[in-house]
């Protein structure tokens, strides 16, 4: 029996290393029998590594090969790489996050999103449903 679409993604999302044996194996079945689905792993697993790894100088060297397949999803990702290259670099390189100063940006938004509509209740739908 085939695994379910979760069961793959969750094989493919995660480090080849960390799967177990018989996952290793399905995941190689699956594969071996969609070669669209093989390329776009390898592709998956290669940004990976440079995202964990901060080697983000390999992006130009990881864009080339997506783009030759004929995989429309990371075409579009490849796009908006390419809108914002030198940042994408750089998030992918430099040790330094924007976590906190997205939280900061987020809560001001939703501070002047909310100024004066309404009370606790529609703030509290807005946080949870967005």
């Amino acid at each position: 029996m085939p695994p379910g679409p979760r069961a793959g993604a969750g094989w493919i999302l995660r480090r080849p290393e960390n799967l177990a044996e018989t996952e290793t194996l399905q995941l190689k079945a699956v594969l071996a029998h969609c070669p669209e689905l093989d390329a776009r792993t390898r592709h998956v697993w290669s940004f990976a590594t440079m995202l964990t790894d901060r080697q983000g100088q390999h992006l130009p060297d990881w864009l080339d090969p997506v783009r030759q397949d004929d995989l429309p999803s990371l075409h579009t990702l490849v796009a908006g790489i390419d809108r914002d290259r030198d940042a994408v670099i750089a998030g992918l390189t430099l040790p330094w996050k924007s976590g906190v100063v997205e939280g900061h940006v987020n809560r001001i938004m939703l501070k002047r999103q909310m100024f004066g509509r309404a009370g606790f209740q529609l703030l509290r739908k807005r946080v949870l449903w967005s």
